[in-house]
């Protein structure tokens, strides 16, 4: 590398960090400022500035502050107070907020519950937090009405009437907006909870994540550190709130500068463009899928001539980077990796394609972020004659932990109610004996420069013919074959053979051949990665942050009298993918086809 890139390389990595530290120098488990003062110091210093933008209405700062002392009224006039949680099941829209705000005014805690679980995860996810009230969209009252609670919560509905659940509206009226005085959150300190943030559930029972004020500050500094937010910046932000990316991460680049949200209620590909030009977007938030379907639409005059200077994410695939950049004319790309629950974060600052962030190797002391060696089938690292982890090499494929230390931002809260869950992210003698460090379930690799690039997660990646195989690798090779619009790639068991064998759900359009997807993959996989099964769907099930669940598509199988969608295999005598006939499912089971 030229010694100008190199310089320049750790100029932009050093400036940044620097920023950050200098930033969390202040965040002690001790300290009682939190994201309620930052809101409050804002009401008073830029009063009429737009906080939040929804639909055709704003919030004002002072505005946003007034419905938010409301709820805490609200909250204190039931009865609750300090370390009380009260559950919050809404979509996407200025209460959300105003709610979480207005119960950490409080002293109390919220849940944020997914808006997509019904039935058993609904009540499974409420009772995780101990909520004796619920906060409900109207738009989600028949949620609610699914779930049979043990000891149901009282049920207060917002934004318009349902059956057998408190008004909420009126009873925000009521309460008022005068100020709330700080003796009711006196004792609130950054190591308490400020959230419950559930796992998105693509496997069992959501799992709830314990988010304490520090780590909620962490995230959000950690991002104006990185993109330099203004107060004149609007982020738009179609993620769910309900999550930290969506409800976190861009609420910070907005409250901590004096910028406003832009809330969109839920993703829209069609909506998307006309929205950044509607409400003069100037950073969004992404995940890797939202990315591929904005290029998966035709072209549009509107996603030129934007007013974007920045996005920030998880997720974008080094396949397609290059292109959506240029094709939406994107000046800077913020790519991060991070966990909700875990103590393992970085970000890309200077835009290194494909890289989630880095971490240089004279930082490592003050980031302890490592990528050990990792067995695929025993899904555990490898350990040395002397009992440790064995740290990998550069570009090396492992799994990437972090160690768990009392210093502010490495601690690892777990899972409420659930010790195995927690124990079970706990990796202990790593480095030297004693010492533990966290789980973060990603295979990765880090090069010579530090920079890490994600591969998979741990249970995706499967073996086949003694070669290890990443469905995010397969995945990004899929991607990347005209016509192609989604794929996603799992290890399915086939009786009688060792290992996995490689199946992808695709998604296609006109534009795709069949007969051309052999020279295509044959450019970009190994032979053994390809695929073995092709199950060609309408479309891929997805959770509600975009993660594709391949529980269900495991659970099918590849029997073709069983699928509904049609099933090609990887014929190893004429070289392509031929339709998977019952006859032919029969001569694979019992061994007459050698695959």
């Amino acid at each position: 590398m030229p010694l100008a890139a190199a310089i320049r390389r750790e100029y932009v990595y050093l400036s940044h960090i620097v920023r950050t530290l200098w930033m969390l120098r202040r965040l002690k488990p001790h300290a009682t400022r939190t994201i309620v003062d930052i809101v409050e110091d804002q009401a008073r210093r830029r009063p009429h500035a737009p906080a939040l933008i929804y639909q055709d209405s704003q919030l004002s700062y002072v505005r946003m502050n007034g419905r938010a002392n409301a709820y805490a009224h609200w909250a204190i006039g039931r009865g609750l107070g300090q370390g009380d949680c009260v559950a919050l099941l809404m979509e996407n829209r200025p209460d959300f907020i105003c709610a979480w705000l207005g119960l950490f005014k409080a002293g109390m805690q919220a849940a944020l519950i997914n808006t997509n679980l019904m039935g058993e995860g609904l009540a499974h996810s409420i009772a995780l937090c101990g909520a004796r009230h619920v906060i409900v969209g109207v738009e989600l009252a028949d949620h609610v009405r699914s779930a049979t609670f043990a000891d149901p919560p009282q049920a207060w509905v917002q934004g318009g009437e349902a059956d057998g659940m408190n008004g909420l509206d009126a009873a925000l009226d009521a309460a008022g907006e005068a100020p709330v005085p700080r003796s009711a959150r006196a004792g609130v300190t950054l190591q308490d909870r400020a959230f419950f943030i559930y796992t998105s559930g693509t496997t069992g029972l959501p799992k709830a994540a314990n988010f304490t004020h520090m780590r909620m500050l962490f995230m959000m500094y950690g991002f104006v550190g990185a993109l330099s937010p203004r107060a004149s910046d609007r982020i738009y932000n179609p993620l769910p709130l309900y999550h930290s990316t969506g409800g976190v991460c861009a609420v910070g680049l907005a409250f901590l500068r004096g910028g406003a949200l832009i809330i969109k209620r839920k993703f829209s590909v069609h909506e998307f463009w006309s929205d950044i030009h509607h409400y003069q977007a100037t950073i969004f938030e992404y995940i890797g899928e939202l990315c591929r379907y904005l290029l998966n639409q035709p072209e549009s005059p509107l996603e030129k001539g934007h007013q974007v200077r920045v996005i920030t994410g998880n997720g974008l695939r080094p396949e397609i980077w290059r292109e959506f950049q240029a094709r939406f004319a994107i000046p800077r790309i913020v790519e991060f990796y991070g966990a909700t629950e875990g103590n393992v974060s970085m970000l890309n600052y200077d835009g290194t394609v494909g890289s989630v962030g880095r971490v240089p190797n004279y930082l490592q002391w003050l980031l302890p972020t490592r990528v050990m060696r990792f067995d695929v089938e025993s899904e555990m690292p490898v350990r040395g004659d002397d009992g440790l982890c064995i740290e990998c090499g550069p570009d090396e494929v492992g799994e990437t932990v972090g160690r768990i230390s009392a210093r502010a931002g490495r601690g690892f809260e777990g899972y409420s109610g659930n010790k195995t869950a927690s124990e079970r992210k706990v990796l202990r003698d790593v480095m030297h004996k004693g010492d533990a460090w966290f789980r973060t379930g990603d295979l990765m690799r880090r090069d010579e420069h530090g920079y890490f690039y994600f591969v998979d997660r741990i249970g995706d990646t499967f073996r086949w013919k003694g070669e290890n195989v990443a469905t995010g690798e397969v995945s990004g090779a899929l991607g990347a074959v005209p016509g192609v619009r989604e794929a996603n790639v799992y290890g399915m068991k086939v009786p009688g053979v060792d290992g996995r064998a490689g199946m992808a759900a695709i998604v296609v359009d006109g534009d795709f051949d069949m007969g051309a997807l052999p020279a295509h993959l044959a450019q970009r996989l190994p032979h053994y990665a390809w695929p073995i099964f092709l199950r060609l769907s309408p479309a891929i099930d997805v959770t509600g942050t975009f993660k594709q669940r391949k529980v269900d598509l495991v659970k099918d199988g590849f029997d073709p009298a069983a699928i509904a969608d049609p099933i090609y295999w990887l014929d190893p005598d004429k070289g392509g993918y031929e339709i998977l006939t019952a006859a032919r499912y029969a001569d694979i089971c019992e061994g007459r086809v050698k695959l």
